[in-house]
């Protein structure tokens, strides 16, 4: 079975509250006939559109396919979370691969941040950047090892945006009893994710790139140059690249070997009006220290978007059943206040939840499985993606330098295994271990 077409309908975005509020409902064209370009880009997320963006500011001729929809995947649907540096904390990063690479990708994290609101700005998107991510821990032990990294990135890395808060300071934020402390990132932030992709769409656009939807790839015939097939037409290009994440399939299977597509989960319930103050008391993100995290924040017209709960096979289970689970355990407050939307979506992670650069072929280029990180991340990726194909390959290949393992079995088994271990971490986070 297809990914793309497990659960959702042909050009069409998942039924979700960024869908409903969208603030654009630009379409456009399917890919017909044959096409030349220099550069052809594969995914409509955050990390093609950026790269189609970046690509044809620099003067490229740049064709964009996307099989469903502008923002359809990941980018259109996930938490809106902006986070500070990647997915695995400095300490891992400087354990696995040395203090000098671990401050560059410290620096690439910082920078997708900026850029992300750069972008929004210069751009003059509909999109707010909210500032503050608070992280929940739910034991003691998690509350001491997130407030000594908090003084370890302002000793280490100057950066001084983290508060680390006890358990009542929590509470004056996130009034939930059932977290012991955490802290605060007031240099992280939240957003609209499909507002986002929309806008930087529409900035490629207007930059010289063309975009086409409902337009799925199946084949790539490598060359100079590669030529790139859809069911009505083909473009031929001297580069391409892949930015498809967990919608990828099995187009290019070095990127599948390492990189595995999982579901995850998120409900937004009514407006709140006066009872917003029984979840948040400031307009910040939250993520909590679970092994299948939960995540929230607030919509701007006083929502919970909650996220929870994964899935690992073809088909979405019952949306509101998985992630209203999670919810009433933080909020039990909230049994009676109605969901007004509930959808799922594909993401994709890796082995040790680093992003996977690849460079399939000389000229056909891929990065994904930013787990959970992509937001800012997956935007910065478009850019550096972009550096590579016009002769500043530097960047590029200091993340693909980061050894990326496959998954045991490769693509072929890691469905299974990957089960095995998630159901293992989830029924330690059930007992509390």
């Amino acid at each position: 079975m297809n990914l793309l077409f497990a659960n959702d309908r042909r050009g069409e975005h998942a039924p979700s509250y960024y869908a409903a509020t969208a603030a654009s409902d630009r379409r456009w064209p399917e890919l017909r006939g044959r096409e030349r370009v220099d550069l052809c880009i594969i995914g409509g997320g955050f990390t093609g559109l950026s790269a189609a963006l970046h690509a044809a500011e620099r003067g490229l001729s740049v064709i964009l396919l996307e099989a469903h929809r502008v923002g359809f995947g990941a980018s259109g649907r996930n938490g809106g979370q902006v986070g500070s540096g990647q997915r695995l904390e400095q300490d891992d990063l400087e354990k696995s691969y040395g203090l000098e690479t671990a401050r560059k990708l410290w620096d690439f994290g910082e920078e997708a941040k900026t850029l992300v609101r750069d972008l929004i700005s210069r751009h003059a998107m509909p999109v707010t950047f909210h500032p503050g991510i608070v992280h929940a821990c739910w034991k003691p032990s998690e509350v001491a090892h997130s407030h000594a990294y908090a003084e370890k990135l302002a000793r280490d890395y100057g950066y001084e945006q983290v508060t680390p808060l006890d358990r009542a300071a929590l509470r004056e934020i996130l009034p939930s009893e059932a977290y012991q402390g955490g802290d605060i990132d007031r240099g992280a932030g939240h957003l609209h994710p499909l507002n986002f992709a929309q806008g930087l769409a529409l900035a490629a656009e207007a930059a010289g790139a063309r975009i086409f939807e409902t337009s799925v790839v199946h084949h790539i015939r490598p060359g100079s140059p590669a030529k790139v097939q859809t069911d009505k037409g083909h473009v031929e290009a001297d580069h391409v690249l892949l930015a498809a994440n967990g919608y990828l399939g099995g187009l290019e299977p070095r990127v599948a070997n390492r990189v595995m597509p999982i579901n995850n989960f998120i409900v937004a319930t009514a407006p709140l009006g006066p009872r917003v103050a029984e979840v948040l008391r400031e307009n910040v993100a939250v993520a909590d220290t679970k092994f299948v995290v939960n995540y929230w924040r607030l919509s701007e017209d006083n929502r919970l978007l909650f996220g929870g709960g994964e899935s690992y096979g073809y088909k979405f289970p019952d949306v509101v059943k998985t992630v209203t689970k999670p919810m009433l355990e933080v909020y039990p407050g909230l049994k009676d206040v109605p969901i007004d939307y509930a959808w799922g979506g594909t993401l994709a992670i890796t082995m040790n939840r680093m992003p996977a650069f690849i460079r399939a072929k000389s000229n056909i280029l891929s990065a994904s499985g930013f787990s959970g990180h992509g937001v800012a991340m997956g935007t910065l990726a478009g850019k550096i993606m972009t550096e590579a194909v016009t002769g500043q390959a530097g960047r590029f290949d200091i993340m693909a330098g980061l050894n990326v393992p496959s998954f045991p079995g490769g693509a072929m088994f890691r469905w299974p295994l990957l089960v095995a271990a998630m159901t293992w971490f989830s029924m330690r986070d059930r007992l509390g271990v």
